[in-house]
């Protein structure tokens, strides 16, 4: 049976700048995100996971022009972009594939055709009789361009991360205010201190990414954050901060510990909903559809379970920190990060970029040593 064509109603020329028009005249926030560069805009494509006999291919040519040109398209009035999604099996469901395209096209609205071509078997060609998923339909849509940062696939919404996250900053702040009150520390000037800490952990976030990804420091706004830089930033200001002002710096750290993984454990999970950190993608049964911004599909959902891990700790943590006495400032902090980061590097090769080809093994094992220490001198208390 031939694939069938599916064709949205495009707007007619007229509609179309009588839309552009109202966007930008409108005023406010509205118009200012329509006229704010760098546009940019998204189209995709949905189909379902078909059984086959091995893992295949979809390469989907998404091809766009302009609405409203007169005569042959110019330059910026029609691009071509082609994405591919490798290692499809049954069990990955229902599967949505973005092409975000910002290079080189002018703002408006766009009649978009995705044409998709399957490729069976991943250059291992299967047997005649063998089950072969069926060839997919054209698409034909409209989208009308936004500012790019706003662009994504369906499934990712990234306004949910800030929300989660600054929510796990007053989560982190109430705790560690909660158990210094329990000290002689002074508690104003602690929350002081740990909100710059935070300040700067996310500018340090920011740079850690720009350094990590290669990209210049123009990108700042855009670019994305890592907690590797977060931990170094905050827990680095919290350090010096408290000894310029002779705070126990042991004690200090001790009673952040359990706010500050109470907070990862809030905030964390703003990364599988906004569409970053995402896990592989995967047939297994605990995978959950999740998106990274391009490819909606079945994955490991590293980011929930990170942000369980970093409660447990956090549990861990306040436990510790309410019963017993440790004869070493600092050390159910450096316990709780080590053990952090050796869980981390079990969880990395289930994420859809590893980024750590070399060095894991080194890293778990001192962090095991570590941990053993922290144990240790607890138990010893």
């Amino acid at each position: 049976m031939e694939p069938t064509e599916f064709i949205e109603p495009a707007e007619s020329v007229e509609q179309s700048r009588e839309v552009l028009g109202a966007r930008a005249a409108g005023g406010g926030c509205a118009g200012l995100i329509a006229e704010a560069e760098p546009q940019g805009l998204g189209a995709t494509y949905w189909f379902d996971a078909a059984p086959s006999a091995a893992p295949y291919s979809v390469t989907i040519r998404f091809t766009g022009t302009r609405i409203g040109t007169e005569g042959k398209p110019g330059s910026g009035d029609r691009f071509e972009q082609v994405e591919r999604v490798s290692g499809i099996t049954e069990g990955m469901g229902r599967i949505a594939v973005t092409a975000r395209v910002q290079q080189g096209i002018n703002a408006g609205t766009w009649r978009v055709t995705a044409t998709p071509a399957v490729q069976v078997g991943e250059g291992t060609p299967a047997s005649d009789s063998a089950p072969r998923p069926a060839s997919l339909p054209r698409t034909v849509t409209t989208t009308t361009t936004r500012l790019f940062p706003l662009v994504h696939g369906p499934g990712a919404r990234p306004f949910v991360w800030p929300s989660l996250v600054g929510l796990g900053v007053a989560v982190a702040i109430a705790v560690q205010a909660a158990l210094l009150a329990r000290t002689n520390v002074n508690v104003v000037a602690a929350i002081l201190i740990s909100l710059a800490a935070c300040v700067m952990g996310y500018l340090a976030a920011k740079f850690y990414y720009l350094a990590l990804h290669r990209k210049h420091p123009r990108h700042f706004v855009t670019a994305g954050t890592c907690i590797q830089g977060f931990l170094v930033g905050a827990v680095g200001t919290l350090g010096i901060a408290a000894a310029v002002f002779q705070l126990p710096v042991g004690t200090f750290l001790d009673a952040t510990t359990p706010g500050l993984f109470f907070g990862m454990a809030v905030g964390r999970p703003g990364c599988f909903f906004g569409g970053c950190c995402a896990g592989r993608p995967t047939d297994a049964r605990w995978g959950l559809w999740s998106s990274d911004r391009r490819l909606g599909i079945r994955r490991h959902p590293v980011q929930l379970v990170e942000a369980a891990v970093a409660l447990v700790l956090g549990a861990g943590a306040l436990a510790l920190t309410l019963t017993v006495e440790v004869p070493v400032g600092g050390t159910v902090f450096i316990g709780a990060v080590a053990a952090y980061t050796f869980i981390r590097q079990l969880l990395f090769p289930l994420r859809a970029e590893s980024r750590t080809p070399r060095g894991r093994a080194l890293t778990m094992a001192i962090c095991a040593v570590v941990v053993a220490a922290a144990l240790a001198v607890s138990v010893a208390a």
